[in-house]
């Protein structure tokens, strides 16, 4: 069993920048290839951005790509989502994810394991 546990959600002005962090329990963080959601209130929980196992690769939702950056430091079991140029529609309660068998991926059902959310709202 992967437990997941985000921090770094808060309020932040347009234009400003938040950085979240998600801590795996898992010692095989290793293997895991990792993915950041969001889900905003009355919306579809959608793919903002993900990463392999090694960090060599990294995938971006185009509402986000050139803002977000997804980056992981496996001695430390975390993954980071590093948001800046932050906008309203930004305003959603962020989800990280662990998929235990291959790359990163935009698909929420290939992922195994969750966290709990952590909220982040922008203010314009």
């Amino acid at each position: 069993q992967v437990q997941l546990v985000e921090f770094g959600g808060g309020l932040a002005q347009a234009g400003g920048s938040l950085r979240l962090s998600c801590v795996s329990s898992g010692r095989t963080f290793t293997s895991y290839a990792m993915g950041w959601f969001r889900q905003a209130p009355g919306k579809e929980r959608e793919f903002v951005a993900s990463i392999n196992w090694s960090g060599a690769s990294t995938h971006y939702a185009d509402s986000v790509r050139g803002r977000f950056t997804i980056s992981r430091d496996n001695a430390k079991y975390t993954v980071y989502l590093q948001m800046t140029s932050l906008k309203p529609e930004d305003t959603a309660v962020y989800y990280c994810a662990a998929k235990m068998r291959g790359g990163g991926s935009w698909r929420n059902v290939e992922y195994d394991y969750w966290g709990q959310g952590t909220q982040v709202t922008v203010s314009s």
